[in-house]
């Protein structure tokens, strides 16, 4: 079985990922302050955030949009995967030790460590790093994964917490994966492995893990909170997903989910 390293070198991938917001001051100073992104400049429709390399994040201002409902279809989190280790127990001495912002849970995957956070607005944030992917365990064809806590006693193993070392999101740092809240996982099925061209990773009870390329998951759908949900309306969080494409004779396109996310397909030579 070939297992991609890294999640942008499997046919399908994330590009970067539309938020509507209220007040995009203040989003944009959570994802350059605590994310560590860099402000790009203007997109084709709202302020750019990314690497100084990459744009990563779009936040389209929709000052008439209702609040998210977590009860809904719409974004579960946004995971921003660090390029190594190091980089993630940088950021969480930085973040969650030296300057005391909240998170609300720390886990260990088995394939990946993350760290988990919400924006202003209440769109779910985890900043991971994955494990080499020679450590993976692949059974009939699913990848072993769990929730675990994290060890962060290893984490900061890798570092000397004397000194501060970080600046910011580091060169290579990526949106690994976007997570969904859905209404129906075997509907979100029928759109994610058919036509948006996805394949099943792995399973938890009431969640289900796609990737391409056998990466751990580019996109995870659950439905512990929004079973039954319909249709989004004019609410703030999740507008779209850029979907880099590295298949041959890709063609850019736009498929939109049952409950109205789009993936807009772009071509990758």
């Amino acid at each position: 079985m070939d297992i991609v390293t890294h999640p942008s070198l499997a046919p399908l991938s994330i590009g970067r990922v539309a938020l509507a917001v209220r007040d995009p001051e203040t989003v944009g100073a959570f994802y350059r302050d605590v994310v560590g992104l860099v402000p790009l400049g203007r997109g084709a429709e709202g302020a750019v955030y990314g690497t100084p390399e990459t744009p990563l994040l779009e936040l389209v201002h929709r000052p008439d949009a209702q609040p998210d409902d977590p009860r809904e279809a719409g974004l579960f989190h946004t995971a921003f995967l660090l390029p190594d280790r190091e980089s993630l127990a940088e950021w969480a001495a930085e973040i969650g030790v030296r300057r005391q912002v909240p998170l609300e849970g720390a886990s260990d995957h088995i394939v990946s460590e993350a760290f988990y956070l919400s924006d202003p607005e209440g769109n779910g944030v985890e900043i991971y790093a994955d494990r080499p992917s020679s450590g993976w365990t692949w059974r009939d064809g699913a990848v072993q994964m769990a929730t675990k806590p994290l060890d962060t006693n290893s984490l900061f193993g890798e570092i000397d917490l004397s000194e501060p070392d970080w600046d910011g999101a580091p060169e290579g740092t990526t949106v690994g994966h976007i997570h969904l809240r859905v209404g129906d996982l075997k509907e979100s099925d029928g759109f994610y492995l058919g036509e948006a061209g996805f394949e099943l990773a792995t399973t938890y009870p009431g969640a289900h893990f796609l990737s391409t390329g056998h990466y751990h998951h580019h996109i995870g759908t659950n439905v512990w909170r929004s079973a039954g949900s319909g249709r989004r309306g004019n609410r703030t969080g999740l507008l779209w997903i850029e979907v880099l494409d590295r298949r041959a004779n890709a063609k850019a396109g736009v498929l939109t989910d049952p409950w109205g996310t789009e993936l807009r397909y772009s071509p990758v030579s």
